[in-house]
C-alpha cells in the first residue's frame, strides 16, 4: 500500500508539472502568436531629427523630435521600451503648439504590450493608452482616452488577430525583409488608439535617396502608412527609412490635423547594423 500511495504522490506532482508547463505554453503561444523577429535595432538606440512645419507654402523649422529604444521590465519580464518625443519651439508657437510624446513596450519578440500618448495640438490636450494580453491565444485590448475636458473613455475588445499601435507597428515593420517586395506591395494591419479601432495599410512605394539634415544622402525604401475609414482611405504619413538592415527613417513626412510638417534626421547612435546605405 506504501508503494502505491507513492507512486500516486508522485504521479499527482508529475501532472501538476505536467499542467503547469501546458499553462506556461499556453500563455507562451498567447505572446508568441503576435510575436516577430528583431534584428534592425537594439537597446540604446537613439536617433534625433529636426521638425519643419509647412506655413503658407513655406517650410520653417518648428523644433526638434527624438526617438529611443532601451531594454526595459514590463509586468515583470523583459520588454523594450520605445519613446518619441516631439517639442515645436516658441517661435511657431502662435501657428501651432506641437508637445507629443509617445511611448510603448513591446516584448523582446515583439509582441505589444503597452502603448500611451501624450499630445497637445493647439489647444487641445489628450492621452491616449492601450494595455495587451493574449488570453487564450487572442489579442486583447483595454483602451483608455483622456479627452480635453478631462473626461475619461475606457473600452475593452478581444479579437483574434494581432492588433498594433503607431509605435509598435513602428518597430516591429523595421524587421520587414522587402526583398521581393514590388512597388504597391500592401501590408494590412489593425491599430488601436484610446477609443477605437482603424483598418490601417503600410504601403512600399520603392526606393528613393534622401538627404538629411546632417547633409549626408542615404539610399531609403519608401513606405507609406495609411489609414482606412468609411471605405476612403487617407495617408498618415510617409516614412523613408535606410536600405539596410537598421531601417532607420530618415525622413518622415506627417499630414496633420492643422497642416503639414517634416522630420529630417539629424544624428543616430547605437545602431545595431552597420549603415550600408549611404549614398556617394
Amino acid at each position: 500500500m506504501m508503494y502505491t500511495g507513492n507512486n500516486d504522490k508522485k504521479r499527482k506532482r508529475i501532472y501538476k508539472v505536467l499542467l503547469a508547463l501546458l499553462l506556461l505554453m499556453g500563455a507562451m503561444q498567447g505572446r508568441a502568436q503576435c510575436a516577430f523577429r528583431n534584428d534592425a535595432f537594439k537597446s540604446g538606440e537613439f536617433l534625433t531629427y529636426n521638425l519643419y512645419y509647412n506655413w503658407k507654402f513655406v517650410w520653417v523649422k518648428a523644433g526638434t523630435a527624438s526617438m529611443s529604444v532601451v531594454q526595459s521590465i514590463y509586468g515583470g519580464r523583459p520588454a523594450y521600451r520605445g519613446s518619441l518625443i516631439t517639442r515645436g519651439n516658441s517661435k511657431v508657437d502662435h501657428f501651432f503648439v506641437l508637445r507629443d510624446t509617445l511611448l510603448c513596450y513591446s516584448s523582446i519578440d515583439m509582441a505589444p504590450l503597452y502603448y500611451r500618448k501624450g499630445a497637445r495640438e493647439g489647444s487641445r490636450y489628450t492621452v491616449d493608452e492601450v494595455f495587451y494580453s493574449y488570453p487564450e491565444g487572442k489579442c486583447q485590448v483595454r483602451q483608455h482616452r483622456q479627452r480635453n475636458d478631462g473626461s475619461h473613455f475606457w473600452d475593452k475588445r478581444t479579437l483574434d488577430d494581432c492588433v498594433y499601435d503607431m509605435m509598435n507597428i513602428f518597430l516591429r515593420a523595421r524587421s520587414f525583409n522587402p526583398e521581393g517586395w514590388k512597388n504597391g506591395h500592401d501590408i494590412f494591419f489593425t491599430v488601436a488608439d484610446g477609443d477605437g479601432l482603424t483598418p490601417a495599410i503600410l504601403r512600399y512605394n520603392g526606393k528613393v535617396n534622401i538627404k538629411a539634415d546632417n547633409d549626408r544622402k542615404y539610399r531609403c525604401l519608401e513606405l507609406a502608412y495609411i489609414e482606412r475609414k468609411d471605405g476612403k482611405t487617407h495617408e498618415i504619413a510617409r516614412f523613408y527609412v535606410t536600405d539596410d538592415a537598421n531601417h532607420v527613417p530618415v525622413r518622415i513626412d506627417m499630414n496633420l490635423k492643422f497642416g503639414s510638417a517634416k522630420a529630417f534626421l539629424v544624428g543616430m547612435k547605437g545602431l545595431r547594423n552597420p549603415v550600408n546605405s549611404l549614398v556617394n
